[in-house]
Formats: C-alpha cells, structure tokens, sequence
C-alpha cells in the first residue's frame, strides 16, 4: 500500500509499504477520504525543514533528554539514538474515513464493509489502509458522504471546546481564530444555540465565518475588538472566548480577557503557549480552561487502546461519543462542511499541496481513483492464551535472521550490531513506514506489519524487540517454530506465562536468550575476572536513580510495560544472580503504598552467605548518576558508575578503567557466535528464569510484607 511519510529534513514521499493489521479489538480500514489539519501538519512540515540548531532551540526538552542518554550510555550512543530519530521517516495526519476490510476476533462493534470515521494522530494516517482501536473509529450513518466523515476527528477538536466553553442556549460567545478548527466550532456553537462573533486578520476567512453561522465578524487589523465586543454585548463583554490561535505570547490573551465578561470563561484550543496578564485576570475572576484534543480518553491508552470505555453516567461525552455526535450533526445537516473545504485532491497528488497549506482551509484528500486491492487481511495479534504444538525439528546454524519490533532501542542499540553479521530476512514492525525504513537500513529482504509469516517457517532465528506485553507470546510462537530467540527483558510479565515458556522449552528444540546486557558491559567482565582469584562471601550494593517517569512514557501503562520493578529493575537483579550466584531469600519494600510500585529497596540472601541490596528509586536527581554499585569481597572494594567507569581498590591501591559499552554489542556478538559457529549459549535459559523468579519474589514480597523464600 502507499503512505505519506515525512523526514526530518523536510521531505515528503509517497512510499509503498507494508499493509497493518488490525490492533488487538480493533480494525483494518481502506481509507476513502481523509483531511488534512493545515496548522497541524504545517507546523510539522515547517518544523521539520528547521536546521538542527534550530529543532534544538525549539525542542531544549529534547536536548536535555539527549544529555541524560549520554550521562548513561556515552555520547556515541546517544547521537545514534539523534540520528536514527532525525532519519527515521514520520506519518502525518489524524482524521479520516473508510471501510471496514477486516475485524479482530475481540471486536464485537464493527463488520466488515462498514462504513466507518477514524481518528487518532498514532493511526488515521494519510494512508491507503489504516489499522485503528475500537474507540477510534465510529458508523457514520446514512447520508453522510466519505469526505464529509473524514472530518469527524477535526470536528471533534471543535465540539470539546465548545463543551469546554460551557455555552448555554442564547450566549454570546467570541471565536478568535477562524482556521478550519475555529470555523468548525463557529458552525457547531450556532447549532447550540450560541450567538457567534468571530475574529480573525484574513479577509476571505471570514466571509466563510459568515456561511458557518456567525453572527458579527471582526478584523482586528480594521477594528478593534474589544470596542466591537463591548458594542455587540452591550458593554458586558462575552460569556466565553475560544482561544483558536498558535504560538506563543500574551496579545492574543490579553485580547480575550479583555473581551470577556465578568466571571466569563477562556477556552484555549490547540497549541498556544498562553501568558495571562494577571491583574486583569484576577480582577475579572476569569476560568482559564485548555481544551484537549477530541475529548476524554484521549492520551489514555487504556481507553484509546485498550477499549476500556468510560461509564456514560461518570463521562457524558467522550472522545468516541463526540465523533458520533458530530456525525449525526453532519447528517442533520447543522454541520454543513462544503464552506470550509477549499481543495479536493488524489492521494496520488498529494505531495504538491503542502507548499500551499498557508492559503487553504479543509483539503480532502481522496483516495477512490487510486489502484488499490488488499487481499488475505489477516488478523495477526499474538495471544497470551496460546496452546503449544511440539515441534521436532532438529538445531542448525543460523542462517537468516528475523525481527521483530523496530523501535529506536533496537534501531540503535541491538540491529547496528548485527548488519553484516548475519543474513537478514524478515523485519516485522507495527507501522508500515518504520518497517520499510528498518528493511533499506539495514538490508532485511523483507518488510512486514504483522509476524505470522516469521513463524510460517521451522527453524531459524529471531529477535523480539517489541513492547514488553508481547515478548511472551511471540516467545511462545518462536519456540513452537522450533526457533532461537533473543528477546530484550523482561522476558514475561506474569509467571504463568514463564510456566508456559518452561513447557515450550522442554518440549522443543528452540533457545531463548534475554536481553540482560549488564552481564555483558566490559566493566562487569573486568570485574569478573578480578573475582575469579578471590573466594568466600560478597556484598553487592546497587544503586538505580531511576528517576520519575513522565505520565506519558509508554512504561506508564502497567499492562504493556509490567511497571519498572518487573521491567527495569529486572536487570539489576539479574546482575546481582550473574556476579553471587543463586538466590534463596529475599526481602523488599516500596515508597508508600501504590498500586504499582516504581521504586523498590530489595536485601537478597545467596547460597554461599554471600549478599546484596538493590535500591531502584524514582525519587533522587539527575544530576546523580543513574546507575552506580560498590562490591566488596575479601580485600577488595570495586565500585562502578554507569558501567563506564570502573575503580578496583586492592592492596591501598586504586585502578580505574573506563570504558563506552553497557554490554549491548557484546551480548550479540555473543549471541551470533552461538548461532553461526556452535559455540555455547552465551545466557543459559535456566539463568534468565531464575532471574525473572527472583523479580516475581519481589513483588511478592512487597505485596505480601514478608521475606519469599526461593
């Protein structure tokens, strides 16, 4: 199929790549109409044709991550990670409309060839199919034609802004900003109810005001606003101004709290950095309110993803909700979107259009003449709950290799080490773009969006790099195929599902290796040897400043990351069991009581008297360093700082050794010789399992308040 791809360098391609699947619970669409946001994605175009120093300047929170890469894996590592962002090629737009061509076995909702509206920026992409969650997409009922659904999404930024506003039948309400969103909001405030003023610097936008319901419009380049506001009210000012502008600064603010009525209330709509003069403000006694996205459940993956809708007696209008609400305005025909479409254009043709965005308002993109036929859609979603054929195939070398799951971990810190090393088949990602990206990367013969032909074939090897719910199921299908398998920790999230694996293991003739590199970094090697030559008990004492997760990494959603004891700490117990030997008790606490824990102090008893404490925190301060240990032995102290720097202290003297590897690279290497020379398997399955038992005691015992005995 073909997509719209963006670079980072300001490029855009139509680029064939491979056709999604549909999510767990949701579809696969072929995409009639889709529309494009012209603020929204010619920010993005603009920004993207920005230097370097110019995304730095723009983007210091993207700098400052850069800088905490490099304090943790060295600078070379952190500017691959840059460069394989800045190369990698990037979707664009959000809403759009289509028919349904396959169905996942958990949705209930939908059947092929419906007619359906979509939406969502992770999925209803300028795209000929697109795969989309349940609550991402709604019917659109009779009488609504392709190209008007393809609206919903942007519709449904305008309809929570007017529910943001609170605006009652008969109030007056001033729209700054008559772009497509503010003109949809216009029209939707006027089928409300609301008497409309709309204000905007271009001319013809607000001959088209006109068509969508408003009441008064305003230049204020001719007029001035407030003057028109106080003669439109009487002098009482506006019950609720929708903020519809970009940018950033305080004029535009100040325009609005000074149009605003006693107690009114503001309403900012997209992106605009507001500064408030807070006098007037406060004087006022104004609401400031930010209007997000299409509604609740936006940015909630348990909502967006996970299909967990919201009761409608607690969440009247939720994202899903507003999109059939504005449907249904569509069909009435109280939302009439033939004014603000300005341009229709083929998708083949697309690529001209964004040099012209700044002159246009709604442009549909329209797909029906494109030659397009998608045959043997399969739904290709793993399940946990899998049963398990044996399968009797014998070892070989490694010939090919396939992966799956191309995130930026694995485009910088796993497949460099590999290109060259070994033939590769098969690279399986969820979007289509990065899937085609990573196969010209790196050389794969193939490019896929789902693993089902991975697993087609007996034998061979396989990389899993993907989201930490997956690696389970796609162990378990690897090793039904009788295949090697390296997979980045943790290696499961539930101990049922490491019974499984066991049964897998037992029966079949695969391996499995897990990503625990720490084992692997030079720095742990150096220190290995060094202990080679000294017996009796060890203490370990490890540090993890791990720092607060940000509500929005993907690690925050506990049902695909496990939460960071079982995702992260992971390592560090693992390092402990690599460097003591076998665990047999261990005791461990939290900070507080909460539902997942994301910070833990552990004490861990070995056999042989030898011991070890592992503080993994997300209180402390990045100016420490994230990862530190200090093991003592009999007349030795060795201490580490981010597997980069190394001091052993014996016989009052100090060597340090520095050193630019966490054991990424080494682990493959390791891995490969195994898999195309026979040499022995460089992580034992019987060690990675033991140390996933350890982390489930873990959180058993922080569950539990006792010691877990192993």
């Amino acid at each position: 199929m073909k997509q719209l791809a963006q670079y980072q360098d300001g490029r855009l391609e139509l680029q064939d790549v491979p056709a999604p699947v549909p999510p767990p619970g949701g579809i696969l669409v072929r995409t009639k109409c889709s529309v494009i946001s012209p603020g929204t994605e010619r920010m993005k175009v603009e920004q993207a044709r920005m230097s370097l120093l110019q995304k730095a300047k723009a983007r210091p929170d993207q700098v400052k991550k850069v800088i905490d890469t490099a304090k943790t894996l060295g600078w070379k590592a952190a500017l691959e990670k840059v460069r394989n962002r800045l190369e990698s090629p990037t979707p664009l737009g959000y809403s759009a409309a289509g028919v349904v061509v396959a169905v996942d076995e958990l949705n209930s909702r939908f059947r092929v060839g419906d007619r359906v509206a979509c939406g969502g920026a992770e999925c209803a992409h300028h795209a000929e199919m697109i795969a989309v969650p349940d609550l991402l997409a709604a019917p659109i009922p009779e009488g609504v034609e392709d190209w008007q659904a393809a609206y919903t999404t942007l519709a449904s930024i305008s309809m929570e802004a007017v529910r943001q506003s609170g605006a009652r039948l008969g109030e007056r309400v001033l729209v700054m900003g008559q772009g497509l969103v503010g003109l949809l909001a216009t029209s939707l405030l006027k089928a409300s109810g609301a008497r409309v003023m709309a204000s905007d610097f271009v001319e013809v936008r607000l001959d088209v005001s006109r068509q969508m319901g408003a009441e008064r419009v305003v230049n204020p380049s001719q007029s001035k606003l407030e003057d028109m506001v106080r003669e439109w009210t009487n002098g009482h000012g506006v019950d609720a101004v929708l903020l519809c502008v970009g940018g950033k600064g305080r004029e535009a603010a100040d325009s609005a709290i000074a149009c605003l009525r006693d107690r009114g209330v503001m309403v900012i709509v997209g992106i605009y950095d507001a500064e408030l003069s807070w006098k007037t403000a406060y004087m006022k006694d104004i609401q400031v309110r930010y209007s997000r996205s299409y509604g609740p459940g936006r940015y909630d993956p348990q909502y967006e993803w996970g299909g967990h809708d919201y009761p409608i007696g607690h969440v009247r209008w939720t994202e899903n909700r507003n999109f059939e609400a504005c449907l249904e305005l569509m069909r009435t025909g109280q939302l009439d979107l033939r004014p603000v479409t300005t341009r229709r254009v083929g998708f083949g043709d697309v690529l001209g259009i964004y040099d012209k965005l700044e002159s246009e308002l709604g442009v549909v993109i329209d797909y029906t003449n494109d030659e397009f036929r998608m045959t043997n859609v399969e739904c290709d979603q793993p399940s946990g709950h899998s049963s398990f054929a044996v399968h009797d195939s014998t070892f070989a070398t490694c010939a090919t290799l396939d992966v799956i799951g191309a995130g930026n971990f694995a485009r910088t810190m796993l497949l460099p080490h590999v290109k060259g090393e070994i033939a590769l088949g098969t690279i399986v990602n969820a979007t289509g773009l990065s899937a085609r990206h990573v196969k010209e990367k790196f050389g794969f013969a193939n490019a896929e969006t789902g693993a089902s032909k991975v697993f087609e074939t007996t034998g061979g090897a396989v990389m899993i790099g993907t989201r930490h719910h997956l690696h389970a199921p796609l162990v378990f299908k690897a090793l039904q195929s009788g295949k090697q398998v390296f997979v980045e920790k943790p290696l499961c999230l539930a101990k049922e599902e490491l019974s499984q694996i066991d049964e897998a293991m037992n029966y079949g003739t695969g391996s499995v290796m897990v990503g625990f590199n720490r084992r692997f970094a030079p720095a742990t090697m150096a220190m290995m040897e060094v202990l080679k030559t000294i017996s009796g008990p060890k203490t370990l004492a490890f540090h993890v400043n791990a720092g607060v997760l940000a509500p929005d990494h993907w690690y925050a959603n506990v049902t695909e990351s496990g939460g960071r004891v079982l995702g992260e700490a992971c390592h560090f117990f693992d390092f402990a069991c690599h460097v003591l030997g076998t665990p047999v008790k261990v005791t461990a606490q939290t900070v507080g009581r909460p539902k997942v824990p994301d910070s833990v102090t552990a004490q861990i008893e070995f056999a042989g008297g030898s011991s070890a404490q592992i503080i993994y925190s997300a209180e402390g301060d990045s100016a420490f360093p994230k990862e530190s240990f200090r093991l003592f032995a009999s007349g030795l102290v060795v201490e580490c700082e981010n597997f980069m720097k190394l001091s052993i202290y014996r016989k009052r003297k100090e060597k340090v050794m520095k050193f630019a590897s966490k054991g990424h690279g080494e682990e493959i290497t390791a891995w490969l010789a195994f898999l195309k020379d026979g040499a022995p398997h460089p992580l034992p399955y019987e060690q990675s399992r033991q140390s996933m038992l350890l982390t489930f005691a873990v959180l058993d015992s922080i569950r539990e308040a006792r010691s877990i005995e192993l």
